[in-house]
């Protein structure tokens, strides 16, 4: 009689993928906490930080009528979100060149290695949350029934990040001025997004082309849940198409290039 052995457990390839990104996430957060002494706080200073500047700017010195009351509410409702997006998007863009040998010797799929950034900065960003909780407590600001639809905006958010990431991360290998080519982008999409003023501030003549910027739709998802009606539909529908062409644009181009990333690193 014959004992056949021990089966082991087979894994769909996608439940290695997911097992291989939350590992790779969970040493992300630990390498870049291990040595700071604040840790979680680090993530949350610096948009409380500008936060603060903006709303001592235009409520305190000049008064001028932007956004909605209350303005801090106002601005850490999407000034958390962009925090996410614009680490995560810097981010990859060191991707491959920080870790050039391990990304040659390991067999993971290689987009992994963008993905698990802008899932820690996405962790981050929900452990921000309480931060804005605590605002809307001690201001007394309203919450809508528009706040369930904040997995949506986390959704479209991921995908666009993850999507421009896929982008960015192999064309900075060939590439490496494109690093300070998207710092600059980044400031100047501050700017041009919906996140000192709302979508309800701009122009009507404005306001068509803005839709065009994916992150107007997301920001206005983040502020219906404390001010209704900056939920723009037109925009949401605008930037969830964008997002999703920009996720398979990136996908495609990842694709194309990562034979080239990986000789050339």
């Amino acid at each position: 009689m014959t004992v056949a052995a021990p089966e082991r457990a087979v894994r769909s390839p996608l439940a290695r993928y997911w097992q291989s990104l939350w590992l790779l996430t969970k040493r992300d957060l630990r390498v870049r906490y291990s040595t700071s002494a604040l840790g979680y706080f680090w993530s949350i200073l610096d948009p409380l930080v500008m936060a603060g500047i903006y709303w001592f700017v235009f409520t305190q010195v000049f008064q001028r009528p932007v956004g909605d009351t209350p303005y801090i509410v106002f601005l850490l409702s999407a000034l958390l979100a962009w925090t996410w997006f614009t680490g995560a998007v810097s981010d990859t863009t060191r991707a491959f060149i920080r870790e050039a040998k391990l990304v040659r010797s390991t067999k993971i799929p290689r987009t992994i290695w963008v993905v698990s950034l802008v899932l820690s900065k996405g962790i981050e960003f929900v452990a921000s949350l309480p931060v804005l909780a605590f605002f809307v407590i001690i201001s007394g600001a309203d919450v809508t029934t528009d706040i369930v639809l904040f997995p949506l905006a986390i959704l479209i958010q991921g995908a666009l990040t993850v999507g421009v990431g896929l982008i960015v991360a192999p064309l900075v290998v060939f590439f490496r001025d494109l690093e300070r080519a998207v710092k600059l982008a980044l400031r100047f999409l501050f700017y041009a997004s919906p996140i000192i003023y709302g979508v309800t501030d701009l122009p009507v003549g404005l306001h068509f082309w803005a839709a065009f910027n994916p992150l107007s739709g997301i920001f206005s998802i983040y502020r219906s849940a404390f001010f209704s009606e900056q939920l723009d539909w037109f925009m949401v529908a605008i930037s969830a198409g964008m997002s999703m062409v920009i996720l398979c644009v990136g996908i495609l181009v990842f694709r194309r290039s990562i034979r080239s990333v990986l000789k050339e690193i």
